[in-house]
């Protein structure tokens, strides 16, 4: 399957990103997110992503699509004018519910990555990270942090007190790792 106007391919391998709907104060992650945009494209790895056309959501589509990668968006109807859908991108999913959205995401997911975010990024991590746990996924789908400047060293902290303190199996914290190498991520795909 192609795009006839532009001539894509169809990926054949899919990284979901989790990422927040505002910017952030810090402006370093606009390079990280221009470097993994260009490294999914180079690669052939389509974007799923919350499909939105701001924040780093916006920032990670621009950057897969300025190097002509394959972008898919899953946008709820009630949060297509908050969220503002991007208007470039080569796939828009519209669904009804949150749930739905992250549903198709998972499903289309290879791979997850969160980028720095917020409240939602946190939850998608968590929900992702538990169905790979219950083995709701088709296969094996790990979590990947994308750091920039330690964003993730906290919440890392966290999830190795909780482990450490008998709540979760290292075999399950295992699912999520940390990483500042976009390459990191992009070498994970040749085993999935």
């Amino acid at each position: 399957m192609s795009n006839s106007q532009n001539n894509k391919i169809y990926p054949k391998k899919w990284l979901g990103v989790f990422c927040g709907a505002y910017e952030g104060k810090d402006d370093t992650v606009h390079d990280l997110v221009e470097e993994l945009g260009e490294a999914l494209a180079r690669n052939q790895i389509g974007l799923v992503y919350g499909g939105g056309g701001i924040g780093v959501m916006g920032l990670i589509a621009d950057a897969v699509l300025e190097n002509n990668g394959w972008v898919m968006g899953v946008v709820p109807k009630n949060l297509l004018e908050t969220e503002m859908a991007h208007a470039s991108l080569d796939e828009l999913v519209i669904v009804e519910t949150m749930h739905e959205r992250k549903r198709t995401m998972y499903e289309r997911a290879d791979i997850f990555c969160a980028l720095p975010g917020g409240l939602g990024t946190l939850e998608e991590i968590f929900e992702a990270t538990t169905w790979t746990k219950l083995k709701l996924h088709e296969k094996y789908k790990e979590v990947i942090l994308l750091d920039n400047n330690g964003f993730w060293g906290e919440f890392i902290d966290l999830l190795d007190q909780i482990t450490a303190s008998g709540f979760i199996k290292p075999k399950d914290r295992a699912i999520i790792s940390r990483t500042d190498s976009v390459s990191t991520i992009i070498s994970k795909f040749e085993n999935c």
